[in-house]
């Protein structure tokens, strides 16, 4: 069917970001994907790329096109794979959405490892920690911090994390160590920037029932969680961050902790994937590949 293949040609492209290199995905010429994307909008009788000399640029219809056929090529793709051999060896494209620190902390020093026991998955990793709804944008798994609360999608409990107070040793020499979160107010503590403003640290002391709010002050802050993890390794001050990423520092001993005794609350992480009755196996693999990443 010549529009199958005219809109697989229209949707590499996108996801390549250029005619030469989805060319090179599809095996056949950069001539070959223009002529396949031309004769896909005579047939539609509209511009999918606004073009110029220099650049292509998808169209609000051609934004709007890509995002059903990514989905009809995904789901076609799926409906292979149950017929066929792939059923026990995953291929195709794997479109997975983490949070930054998951994805760049936890997720992507093993990856290597997934890639190279699934040499057929190709996967497509994007970090952000915005709201995605995985069904609208052909997201295949999303890696959560919570829960989400939709009907259309599972969740899969990987495991449980806290936010905790750490710093490096040589910090703390110069320093000294708080004993109490009213300490913290001497120290220089790096704190989180949500959407401009600081996070506050919410502790929660063992045996009590409520809650300790503390505003973080002092010399520097940031919206990236690796960011914060990097400067506390270097001694510039207290953070406040999830076990999972100062795990590995914590047992190298480049960093401590300190108010062990005033952890926050717990928080679970989630695989969310869109409920369907057929998993594909590449999805499946995955899901049991990140499980074992957070085990402990």
């Amino acid at each position: 069917m010549n529009s199958l293949s005219n809109i697989e040609a229209f949707v590499r492209a996108v996801e390549q970001g250029d005619f030469t290199r989805a060319a090179r995905k599809l095996q056949v010429t950069a001539s070959a994907v223009s002529r396949r994307i031309a004769r896909l909008e005579d047939e539609l009788g509209v511009v999918l790329f606004q073009r110029t000399t220099r650049t292509r640029r998808l169209t609000e219809d051609g934004r709007a096109f890509y995002e059903r056929c990514q989905r009809i090529l995904g789901e076609l793709q799926d409906a292979k794979e149950s017929l066929s051999h792939a059923r026990h060896r995953p291929v195709g494209v794997l479109r997975v959405d983490a949070t930054q620190v998951v994805g760049q902390l936890v997720l992507m020093p093993a990856l290597p490892r997934f890639l190279s026991a699934h040499p057929g998955v190709e996967v497509q990793l994007t970090l952000r920690d915005d709201v995605v709804d995985p069904v609208a944008e052909g997201v295949d798994v999303l890696l959560r911090l919570g829960a989400m609360q939709d009907s259309r999608l599972v969740a899969r409990k990987l495991g449980a994390t806290r936010l905790m107070a750490c710093a490096a040793p040589a910090y703390l020499r110069r320093h000294g160590r708080p004993s109490t979160p009213e300490d913290l107010s001497r120290h220089n503590c790096m704190g989180f920037l949500r959407e401009g403003a600081l996070a506050p640290w919410v502790m929660q002391p063992r045996g009590a029932e409520a809650p300790v709010h503390f505003a973080p002050k002092g010399t520097f802050h940031t919206n990236h969680g690796a960011t914060l993890l990097d400067a506390a390794v270097q001694g510039v001050g207290i953070t406040w961050l999830f076990d999972f990423m100062v795990a590995r520092h914590l047992e190298s001993g480049a960093l401590v902790p300190v108010l062990e005794e005033h952890a926050g609350e717990e928080c679970l992480l989630h695989a969310v994937y869109p409920r369907g009755k057929h998993l594909p196996t590449r999805v499946r693999v995955f899901l049991d590949f990140v499980v074992t990443l957070f085990a402990r």
